[in-house]
């Protein structure tokens, strides 16, 4: 694992994909991190399936994600947790969140979006350019579909400055401004994933969370709405990535080879998860710096 801090008192894991796909080898990695970090520690791991994704989330990838940790032999430690049966928790964040004055309605598409861009230079981050705040100063008018934003600059001047702790990392100065008017719900699906699981992290008790460097960034927007909403504060471990041939990250979008089909293809589980625990990495594979 590298050098982590070790946690003081309980520790709660969870992995938690959606399904709008297959696992790949980078999943595999990130499951054994969250696992291998609670059993380490005498906790427990769970399993979490983020199914809110709108069209894309699909049943038979539920089904491909279950078979998948069992061959890999990643026991997650009491029920699947499934976010389509939790609405009701995103709703009454978001309400929270509107009666404090901080969400807006935004009906921009974005091709409205682009053309205003054009129009007026913004501030980049980590998601590319910010919202150009467009719909934050007038009246939402029609019928049409619509999300809702957070004003960042209202809610990050009522949480006062945050911090959070990495466990490899150290200490860090959230900074949520980088990302602009980020989306709390949107229009063809409910929560976004950062109000989803930010919440579904306190509802369900994880004192740990255990990602990807690639979500690294992102933990100051989650730590603005614990903040906001009075959840409590996890601490967090973003693991190294693995990469492919070309050195890019393995990712659904770039079409990485499914876990499936490794075992399909009668590749045994749980030796793969043996050689990830011990740093062999199958041919053609590499990892990030820790």
């Amino acid at each position: 694992m590298g050098e982590l801090v070790e946690p003081k008192g309980k520790v709660v894991t969870r992995f938690a994909p959606s399904p709008n796909g297959q696992l790949h080898l980078g999943h595999a990695f990130s499951a054994l991190c969250a696992h291998e970090f609670a059993r380490a520690f005498g906790g427990q791991f769970r399993l979490r399936i983020e199914d809110i994704d709108g069209t894309r989330s699909r049943p038979e990838h539920v089904q491909t994600i279950i078979a998948d940790m069992q061959w890999l032999g990643l026991v997650h430690d009491g029920d699947v947790q499934f976010q389509s049966q939790h609405t009701a928790r995103y709703v009454a964040a978001l309400d929270r969140l509107n009666f404090t004055g901080l969400l807006y309605r935004c009906g921009c598409t974005r091709g409205d979006i682009a053309e205003s861009l054009k129009q007026k230079p913004v501030p980049h981050g980590p998601d590319g350019p910010h919202y150009p705040g467009t719909c934050r100063k007038r009246a939402f008018a029609g019928d049409g579909p619509y999300s809702w934003r957070l004003d960042m600059q209202k809610a990050v001047k009522l949480a006062g400055p945050l911090m959070w702790t990495d466990l490899a990392a150290g200490q860090q100065f959230a900074d949520p401004m980088a990302f602009g008017d980020v989306v709390l719900w949107r229009k063809d699906a409910p929560a976004s994933y950062h109000l989803a699981a930010t919440v579904d992290d306190a509802a369900d008790g994880i004192t740990h969370v255990v990602r990807g460097k690639d979500l690294f960034a992102y933990t100051a927007i989650h730590r603005l709405l614990q903040a906001l909403l009075d959840l409590p504060e996890p601490a967090y471990w973003h693991h190294p990535l693995l990469l492919d041939s070309a050195a890019e990250k393995l990712a659904k979008s770039r079409s990485s080879p499914a876990l499936s089909a490794r075992r399909l293809a009668g590749e045994g589980g749980t030796e793969l998860i043996d050689n990830l625990r011990h740093g062999t990495l199958p041919l053609g594979i590499s990892l990030t710096d820790a």
